[in-house]
């Protein structure tokens, strides 16, 4: 999203739920902060030591979920959906108290947060949003799994392809433009696994929240939830929001075009990680304070800065 200042929620919002692989109910309160804070998460039912900040350099794992953990061992997990609808919604800025573990899954999807924080009027703070604009391509492959950013004008665009063995899903894809587009179909859609999977899943300790309230099953050539998928391409849509989410964790609104090939948290995480240590590959900017409706040329964006 193309907005020259920061912004922050104008008041308090929550929301309660059960965590998809500790299977506890948690709640989940979103507050205020100032400019420069960025996102943070608080353990309230720790006593000390019980800030992580929203950075990618705090994954501890990205099993099936994306964990967040501090110098001290605090953990939160389950993040992107809730950062994912910060990202869409446009908010820099907030301290995210929680009484659990992991973040409630809601539906499975964004949609229950995007919807709430619509509701709100967001402050416009005083200081710039920086964004990390892609000077040059930066890739990464991993077997058969890849993913690449390249520059582009003024928005993430995200091209991304599954690849299953299940015929239902197959070679799903799609291209996203988070700025252009309207992102309701990415926003609402939800995880998914094969039902074939669960059992192992289940082996792992993971998933003892999941269900078909809030998560697409598929076994073989069905979907079991009922009333089906919410959109065609719901599948590739829901990784999309994921790759959204685990993006805020750069710390920007990154500028770039992106090419994902049997992605994932951990395949994300890692790419941040090279990524930033690419530094010749970009620099953060901030927008100058005209008319962003209108084309944006490379000459009139402020460079601040080039290294993270």
């Amino acid at each position: 999203m193309s907005e020259i200042y920061q912004k922050t929620l104008s008041k308090k919002v929550s929301f309660q739920g059960i965590g998809l692989h500790s299977g506890l109910n948690s709640t989940v309160n979103l507050i205020p902060a100032k400019e420069d804070e960025g996102i943070i998460f608080k353990r309230v039912d720790l006593n000390k030591n019980n800030l992580i900040k929203a950075n990618f350099k705090n994954v501890s794992s990205a099993k099936l979920c994306t964990t967040l953990e501090n110098n001290f061992g605090v953990k939160v997990s389950t993040v992107e959906h809730l950062l994912a609808a910060l990202y869409i919604t446009g908010i820099d800025n907030a301290l995210i108290e929680i009484d659990n573990e992991e973040v409630p899954i809601m539906d499975g999807s964004s949609k229950d947060f995007i919807n709430t924080l619509k509701e709100l009027q967001l402050v416009t703070q005083s200081k710039k949003r920086k964004y990390v604009k892609i000077s040059s391509k930066v890739e990464l492959i991993d077997g058969q799994r890849k993913i690449s950013i390249e520059p582009n004008e003024k928005s993430l665009e995200v091209n991304f392809q599954l690849n299953y063995e299940n015929k239902l899903i197959g070679n799903q894809k799609n291209v996203v433009d988070f700025d252009k587009d309207n992102l309701e179909e990415v926003s609402n859609s939800r995880t998914f696994c094969l039902y074939e999977d669960i059992e192992k899943i289940k082996k792992f300790g993971l998933a003892k929240g999941g269900s078909l309230e809030n998560a697409v099953v598929v076994d073989n050539d069905k979907v079991l939830n009922e009333g089906g998928l919410r959109n065609k391409k719901e599948f590739v849509n829901h990784k999309i929001l994921d790759l959204a989410g685990d993006f805020l964790l750069s710390g920007y609104r990154i500028i770039g075009k992106v090419n994902c090939h049997q992605g994932g948290h951990q395949l994300t995480n890692f790419f941040l990680r090279k990524m930033f240590k690419t530094e010749s590959a970009f620099e953060i900017i901030e927008l100058k304070d005209f008319d962003i409706s209108k084309k944006i040329p490379s000459k009139d964006l402020e460079k601040i800065a080039v290294n993270a």
